[in-house]
């Protein structure tokens, strides 16, 4: 049974509970380090083009995240994730020197950025798989959830806090914060034990294929990657150079932490709401939910005031929460554990390695046309897309049944 009494059971393992507060504590960071990166580097006179390059530098190490779906099935998940997090520390002590000192060169911004950018590439696998290693059955929607609420709960603590830490006392806190979140991250997750996976190791590129042939044996699952895609790279343009953008004229720092940190507050509402619903057409429901997303973007493409903007952005936080738990929870039910990090990896690709190119291009963009402008193109994709995806019989009759093992498959 899910709801409270599945969370206090999940929650007598250690292993989950450090797992959480891991996740809580990397997220209360990235809080911290999304707004630190990007007024830092407005601060320091790079303008909207500049802060595109930079976030593009973020994002670029996607193209690796296939790597990272190899790591986080040939070894302990645990283990790769808390290697994720050390090098992040020391990717966001560097980026806090450099706005502390107020001016550094662009090529090193850059590059720190890259660095930070790497860890997501390796840790995002890994963590789509590791409750798998961890619990069975139904608890997994629970651990699921659970983590999905970390990750609402710390955003909505960063990006509130870190719009005050900001706007009073400079980007270099706020990045220097990260660095020290990422560190906590690091001594929880070498603590967390998981069972070593059998089996023959084989080349990487072998590896790689056979997580590919696990991906296209579901129609579902791929057309809700290619979704999935259109949505990631508008939301990173959105979120990483349209929206701060639009507000640093409408309040600055302060505003956009607020308006950031309402989605993070919806998100926390979805969480809480997962935790008891499970749809039986939950393939369905997982392709319905992204249209909350175009709502904040068609929002500013009015000039909606930013208190509207931010009550807008309570809908886009609690789908991508539900979002999350459901597509995480499905995917372990149909796909063997052995192979989760390599499908997951598939799935993360295209958003990944495209959301460098469309931050970079939205900067441009922004730059030519405005933000209210952009903002509408990016709602209108996400729209679309959606729409193509609901044209396929399988995602809306694909289903999921509870049995006593947990998650079972109906029809694919």
């Amino acid at each position: 049974m899910l709801g409270l009494i599945g969370v206090r059971e999940v929650c007598a393992d250690r292993a989950v509970v450090r797992l959480v507060l891991a996740r809580l504590a990397g997220n209360v960071g990235d809080g911290f380090g999304q707004l630190g990166l990007v007024f830092g580097a407005l601060e320091m006179g790079y303008g909207a083009a500049g802060l595109a390059v930079v976030m593009a530098c973020k994002a670029a190490p996607a193209l690796l995240v296939l790597f990272g779906g190899v790591l986080g099935d040939r070894f302990r998940r645990e283990r790769v994730m808390a290697g994720a997090e050390g090098l992040a520390a020391v990717a966001w002590c560097g980026l806090a020197v450099c706005f502390f000192v107020g001016a550094a060169p662009f090529g090193v911004v850059c590059g720190l950025a890259f660095v930070a950018g790497l860890a997501r590439s390796l840790t995002g696998p890994a963590e789509r798989g590791i409750v798998a290693d961890l619990v069975q059955g139904d608890a997994r929607q629970v651990v699921n959830a659970l983590v999905g609420q970390s990750v609402a709960v710390g955003l909505l603590v960063g990006l509130t806090a870190a719009g005050a830490v900001v706007a009073a006392a400079g980007p270099g806190w706020a990045a220097g914060i990260k660095a020290v979140a990422a560190a906590v991250g690091v001594l929880l997750l070498v603590r967390v034990r998981t069972r070593r996976r059998g089996g023959a190791r084989n080349k990487m590129l072998d590896e790689l294929r056979s997580g590919w042939r696990e991906f296209v044996a579901y129609r579902w699952v791929w057309l809700l990657t290619v979704q999935f895609t259109v949505v990631a790279v508008a939301a990173g343009a959105f979120s990483g150079v349209i929206g701060p953008v639009f507000v640093e004229r409408h309040g600055g720092a302060g505003v956009w932490g607020l308006v950031a940190g309402a989605e993070a507050f919806g998100a926390i509402a979805g969480g809480v709401a997962v935790l008891w619903w499970r749809p039986r057409r939950a393939v369905l429901v997982i392709a319905l939910l992204p249209v909350a997303l175009a709502g904040p973007m068609l929002l500013v493409g009015i000039h909606a005031p930013w208190p509207v903007l931010a009550v807008a952005m309570l809908a886009p936080g609690a789908a991508q929460a539900v979002y999350g738990v459901l597509w995480t929870t499905t995917v372990q039910a149909v796909f063997a554990p052995n192979v989760l990090a390599r499908v997951s990896s598939w799935n993360l690709l295209g958003g990944f390695a495209l959301t460098p190119v469309a931050v970079l291009g939205a900067g441009r963009v922004t730059a030519h046309v405005g933000a209210p402008n952009a903002a509408r193109a990016a709602g209108l994709a996400v729209l679309g897309t959606t729409a193509v995806v609901l044209l396929s019989a399988r995602v809306r009759s694909f289903r999921v049944a509870a049995r006593a093992g947990g998650l079972l498959r109906v029809n694919a």
